[in-house]
This record gives C-alpha cells, sequence and structure tokens, in this order.
C-alpha cells in the first residue's frame, strides 16, 4: 500500500477534485483518494501518512448526513476515530470554503478534523498562513495561520493550484521521511 493516503468528504465534487491533483502531484507516493463515507476505519489506519480535506457546509459544520447529503461523510467517520490510537500518524488537511458567503466560518471543518485527531495523538503539519483571505472569523486559525491549508474554489480559483503545489512542498517532508 501507499504511504501516504488521500480521504476526502465533499458535497459538490470540489473536494474531490483537489484530492485527484494531489494524488497527482504526489504520484507513487500516494494511494488514490478515496471518500470518507466509503471508507473503513481499517482503511484509514493502515497509512502511516495522511492528507485529509473537507468542505465546510452551512454554519460551519462538516460535510454528512444531517447537513442533506445522501451518503455518510466526515460528520459519520470521526466518531469512529473516538478512543483510537493515532500516536505515530502525521496528518495535514486542507479544507474548501466560500469566505464571502460564510465569513464567520470559512473553513471551520480544519478545526473539527484538526481536533479529532490530535485527540487520538496524531500529528498535524501544514499550518497555512491566514494573509490574502477575506474573512471575518474561522475556528480553523491558530494566530496568523490556519490549522491547514485553505482554499476558495468560489471566489479565489485562481490562487488555489499555487497555494496547493506550495503547501504539498512544504509538508512533503513530513509526510515522506
Amino acid at each position: 500500500m501507499a504511504r501516504i493516503g488521500i480521504f476526502f468528504g465533499t458535497e459538490t465534487g470540489r473536494t474531490r477534485l483537489i484530492a485527484k491533483q494531489i494524488a497527482k502531484k504526489l504520484g507513487t507516493a500516494a494511494a488514490a483518494p478515496v471518500n470518507i463515507g466509503r471508507a473503513t476505519l481499517a482503511d484509514f489506519l493502515a497509512h502511516d501518512a495522511l492528507i485529509l480535506g473537507s468542505s465546510t457546509l452551512g454554519e460551519g459544520q462538516l460535510p454528512g448526513l444531517s447537513v442533506g447529503l445522501s451518503q455518510p461523510s466526515w460528520e459519520e467517520f470521526l466518531p469512529q476515530l473516538q478512543g483510537a490510537d493515532l500516536t505515530g500518524k502525521t496528518v495535514a488537511i486542507y479544507g474548501l470554503g466560500d469566505q464571502k458567503k460564510y465569513p464567520n466560518e470559512f473553513v471551520d471543518a480544519i478545526s473539527l478534523i484538526h481536533t479529532a485527531l490530535r485527540a487520538g495523538g496524531a500529528r498535524v503539519v501544514g499550518r497555512w498562513p491566514s494573509n490574502g483571505y477575506e474573512f471575518t472569523a474561522s475556528r480553523s486559525v491558530d494566530g496568523d495561520h490556519f490549522l491547514g491549508l485553505a482554499l476558495d474554489q468560489i471566489n479565489q480559483p485562481l490562487l488555489t493550484e499555487e497555494r496547493l503545489y506550495t503547501w504539498l512542498a512544504q509538508i512533503q517532508a513530513d509526510l515522506l521521511p
């Protein structure tokens, strides 16, 4: 199995497209991206290095059945991690959001996933500067950085590729020691 597992949760497919870009950039170092709603806990735990992606829905919620998705997603998967030993796992998180339509909960999903992983002992890498965005609040901001890569495919799509590739260059050494 490839060293880096890529898992994503999505409503519109944008997060999946980013996961595919990541897999293409990493080549044979990464497994094919998997929708978290179709993954088992064993699939997830089989990787020592993970890249996780999620959109933020509504008022700062994870994708899942309670927000109207037709299939399970992060909302249903994260509770499975309670009590799981994630010590030795290195994780990077990316999140998609709309900073203009939802300026008070921009990419909050990053924080929700981050919290669950840290509780299990995972090492989370890949903080990203919060400058260059126009939002009011985000649970995913710590100081001057997001807890992971923040992307806005609605308002800043032309910045995505550069941000993504810069972020991947930054985290690659942590994920592929």
